[in-house]
């Protein structure tokens, strides 16, 4: 291999989140997209929504994240699942779990929905309901969550940690643990939409460093998957510490088994690389806390979008990142926050923000 090659990421689509809906009935204080009841102009119509489907079944069969907003609002929501799975996509909802309802639950197992993940932020009522700005929401939440158990649907708990809740991150983990979540995946806050309003409950690049520590040694233990979201350092903690642990796996294990396609775990910062995000209004982005237009498509196919956008192959090229990003070892299994790096310095290459790591280049 020549080694100009050996620096480029290959693009192998595996998940897509799409914001099917950017209205919701919650307002929560950390929302990329500051969601409200809308409407929002410009949606993808049902008829656009399943020609979307066609062409990301032309690219790969990916895990597809119907997120929001609330998707639950959309009244063809289950037409649209139905349909990505006769094409043999792997769907799956993002929910605030209001509107989860036995009758609702037994919908999106008919329309082949393969797993719920229901956002939690705080371990009782008073603590998520403040971040969700609605009375209720964590009740509300709760018992959906039931209606699925009593469905057999699986589910997973969302969790965006904050310096309001990173001291309940434990009591949120263990109430995960209670509800028979079949995972817990955590959120680091970047701040965009209205999160730029709690940019000061960012936590620290330290408390970042401790956190992700905590929850490598969590995820060893732990009976249920574990993912970090928005952090790609846990890679580079992950092979710092696996000498620990003889006998411990090369790479980052799908925590409590399996090989589930919602388990992947192959690498930090997976934006334009293996997985993107498509807005209300088919904007394709790297992510969705990273609002950079790599194509509309109102006007190209996905296909197009997902093969040529400039971001997207810079995005592949490691020879491309700045700062200690670009110089260090752990690149190809971390890659840094893309989105963190441009909302602190414009510069979408720049070395993540939040890292306390000095490589050893």
């Amino acid at each position: 291999m020549k080694p100009e090659q050996s620096r480029k990421l290959p693009a192998t689509l595996r998940m897509v989140a799409w914001e099917i809906t950017r209205s919701c009935n919650l307002a929560c204080v950390h929302c990329r997209a500051s969601a409200l009841c809308g409407p929002y102009a410009g949606e993808l119509d049902t008829e656009k929504c399943l020609r979307l489907i066609d062409e990301i079944a032309q690219v790969g069969n990916p895990v597809v994240i119907l997120t929001g907003g609330e998707p639950l609002l959309r009244a063809d929501i289950y037409e649209i699942a139905a349909y990505g799975d006769s094409k043999g996509l792997r769907m799956v909802l993002a929910t605030n779990g209001t509107f989860l309802t036995d009758e609702v639950v037994k919908k999106l197992i008919a329309a082949g929905i393969r797993r719920v993940s229901v956002s939690i932020d705080g371990p009782d009522a008073a603590s998520h309901d403040a971040f969700r700005c609605v009375p209720g929401a964590f009740d509300q939440a709760l018992a959906g969550i039931e209606a699925m158990k009593r469905a057999g649907l699986e589910f997973q708990i969302n969790t965006t940690i904050t310096q309001k809740n990173l001291t309940q991150i434990k009591e949120i983990h263990e109430l995960a643990h209670r509800l028979g979540a079949a995972a817990h995946h955590i959120f680091l806050l970047v701040p965009t939409g209205r999160g730029k309003e709690m940019a000061s409950q960012a936590i620290t690049a330290l408390e970042y460093e401790e956190t992700l520590n905590w929850f490598y040694e969590e995820g060893m233990e732990c009976g249920i998957q574990l993912k970090a979201t928005c952090a790609p350092h846990y890679f580079r903690i992950f092979h710092q510490r696996k000498k620990e642990r003889p006998g411990a796996p090369a790479h980052v294990p799908a925590a409590g088994g399996g090989q589930h396609p919602l388990h992947t775990m192959s690498r930090g910062c997976l934006g334009g690389i293996s997985f993107c995000f498509i807005s209300h209004t088919g904007q394709v982005q790297p992510c969705g806390y990273l609002e950079l237009d790599c194509g509309q498509l109102t006007k190209q196919s996905f296909p197009e979008v997902w093969n040529n956008a400039n971001v997207f192959r810079d995005f592949r090229d490691l020879s491309l990142y700045e700062g200690k990003c670009g110089r260090c070892e752990f690149i190809r299994v971390c890659g840094g926050c893309r989105a963190r790096a441009y909302e602190a310095t414009g510069n979408y290459m720049a070395e993540e923000p939040l890292c306390i790591y000095e490589p050893k280049k």
